[in-house]
């Protein structure tokens, strides 16, 4: 069975944008060079032939990827978010080491630590999920056991 993708409508939003983005722009110019490249002779020795080359293998894998992950994804609607519980979609403000942070819990394709964004997966977004204002989580790190209090959901 095919592992559910989650992602924001945001995040779906840049990974549409990313793939008419290579769609349209970037794998002509490559094709352009790699003909480019070709006219130019012995292509044994030609070095931007083999560059154009690998960028357009890099570029169609890429596309491919792209393709199969907007077949595949699951919109997170945080419209019917409790607001109260922990869960995909969910924005949490958390207190930590006399700080207060901000983080939204997304799928593991849209996750990125320094944007505050979490994957549900992440040892942080596991202890996170079901979780009320309120909550502690405890979540075990590398440097040791680190205390999360869960200041509130939306």
């Amino acid at each position: 069975m095919d592992k559910k993708i989650y992602l924001t409508k945001e995040g779906i939003e840049d990974l549409k944008a990313e793939l008419e983005q290579l769609s349209s722009v970037k794998r002509p110019e490559v094709l352009e060079r790699l003909s480019q490249a070709r006219n130019m002779g012995d292509l044994s020795e030609n070095a931007e032939y083999a560059a154009a080359k690998e960028e357009l293998t890099f570029i169609d894998g890429r596309i491919d990827e792209l393709e199969e992950i907007l077949k595949r994804v699951t919109l997170i609607d945080d419209s019917k978010s409790s607001k109260t519980t922990i869960e995909l979609g969910s924005k949490v403000i958390l207190h930590h080491n006399g700080k207060k942070d901000e983080y939204s819990v997304v799928g593991e394709w849209e996750a990125d630590p320094i944007d505050k964004k979490i994957s549900h997966q992440s040892p942080l977004g596991k202890a996170l999920l079901g979780k009320k204002s309120g909550d502690s989580v405890e979540v075990e790190a590398p440097a040791g056991k680190i205390l999360y209090k869960v200041v509130e959901v939306s």
